[in-house]
């Protein structure tokens, strides 16, 4: 049972853009996504583009609710860390977002949960909000083994954290068979997880503070599913990639969280 309605926290869509876009197109996309931001007040909208697009989006943001999130983050402020950005670094860029942890991360480029849950203290430090995601393989969710290794890596990322700091995370949930794959979790399939997730959260924090967290579905959203998942009790918003490339698919992405 959801420990609290989610009409008590506001929905959250956000835009992982991956490795695509120019600036050029990047600044017309996240224009276009500002202006129409205006007709979906109910939702909060954040949109990740590459790093170097950070400037121009957050140009194009200017004046408009939806927020800029970077896609990653070295947990270090500053040193001999060549090619690394740090979250002073992207919050002076106008970053109040940084995605921690996701699968592609993990995957090719060897976060570990230790890395992740330093990341999400560095960005918490830098007075911006961690998007930490957890998420299974298509192996390991077939082996029975999906609730072990969602909540061991979520416990990991969290590890230390206060209630302040832990009231200030966004969790994602995204299974790894779903992403870029056409495939989604069933909404019962997605609601189950997150009911696991905020069980843990509230083990570790506090009913209180678990029933106040938001919970984000990633993996393969798209018009045609997004306002069947959304409506899950414990499903708070979506961490959309593919679709989030398009205007008109991530605006109806963020109206289906209505």
């Amino acid at each position: 049972m959801s420990l609290a309605s989610n009409a008590a926290r506001r929905p959250l869509v956000v835009g992982n853009w991956k490795l695509h876009n120019t600036r050029a197109e990047s600044q017309a996309l996240a224009a276009g996504i500002a202006e129409k931001s205006a007709a979906l007040p109910q939702v909060d909208l954040v949109v990740a583009p590459v790093f170097t697009a950070l400037d121009v989006v957050s140009a194009a943001l200017a004046g408009s609710e939806v927020r800029l999130s970077a896609q990653d983050v070295h947990w270090e402020s500053r040193g001999a860390f060549t090619g690394e950005v740090s979250a002073p670094l992207l919050r002076d860029a106008g970053c109040t977002y940084c995605i921690v942890g996701h699968s592609e991360r993990r995957q090719f480029f060897g976060d570990s949960d230790d890395h992740v849950r330093r990341k999400a203290v560095a960005v918490l430090a830098a007075a911006m909000t961690p998007i930490v995601c957890v998420g299974e393989s298509l192996a390991q969710r077939e082996a029975g083994h999906t609730e072990a290794h969602v909540l061991g890596q979520l416990l990991a990322a969290l590890d230390g954290l206060t209630e302040n700091q832990a009231a200030a995370v966004v969790i994602a949930y995204e299974p790894i068979w779903a992403i870029g794959t056409g495939r989604n979790a069933s909404p019962a399939d997605a609601q189950a997880v997150h009911v696991r997730i905020r069980g843990a959260l509230a083990q570790r924090f506090g009913g209180s503070l678990a029933g106040s967290m938001r919970i984000l579905y990633g993996g393969s959203v798209k018009p045609d599913n997004a306002r069947a998942l959304l409506s899950e009790p414990d499903v708070d918003g979506a961490l959309v990639g593919g679709a989030s490339l398009d205007l008109a698919s991530f605006v109806a992405i963020a109206g289906a969280a209505v």
